[in-house]
């Protein structure tokens, strides 16, 4: 995943593949938020590994860093690729309602601005 400016300098980049591509990541859905400050996107896995979950990234264009959408709703998996947004920022996706419980989903509801802004710093 690479975010550019308009001008192509790359803003920053992460890198979902494996060197025999049966461990890596691939993109299944990617969105920006309404006000163009989040770029969310889904992932699935492309060696078949925990083909119930779906991990979800935010990018944010005022931090320039991406953050796992699992962070921000207390370490739940994502159980669906599929998610939407309400209002300028806020993200909707499914989680577990219960601890694999992969039948019974339940929606949740994050504010990216609020989210990023309780994250711990980064690492990288």
């Amino acid at each position: 995943m690479v975010i550019r400016t308009s001008n192509s300098d790359t803003l920053i980049s992460k890198d979902y593949s494996s060197p025999r591509g049966a461990n890596g990541y691939y993109v299944v859905n990617a969105k920006w938020s309404p006000d163009s400050q989040f770029f969310v996107y889904s992932m699935s896995s492309s060696g078949g590994h925990s083909p119930w979950s779906f991990p979800m990234m935010v990018y944010s264009r005022q931090k320039n860093r991406i953050a796992g959408f699992s962070d921000m709703i207390h370490g739940g998996p994502t159980v669906s690729a599929d998610f939407h947004f309400a209002g300028p920022h806020t993200l909707i996706a499914s989680t577990w309602k219960q601890p694999g419980s992969l039948d019974d989903k339940i929606a949740v509801t994050v504010d990216l601005e609020e989210a990023f802004a309780k994250l711990a710093p980064s690492s990288d």
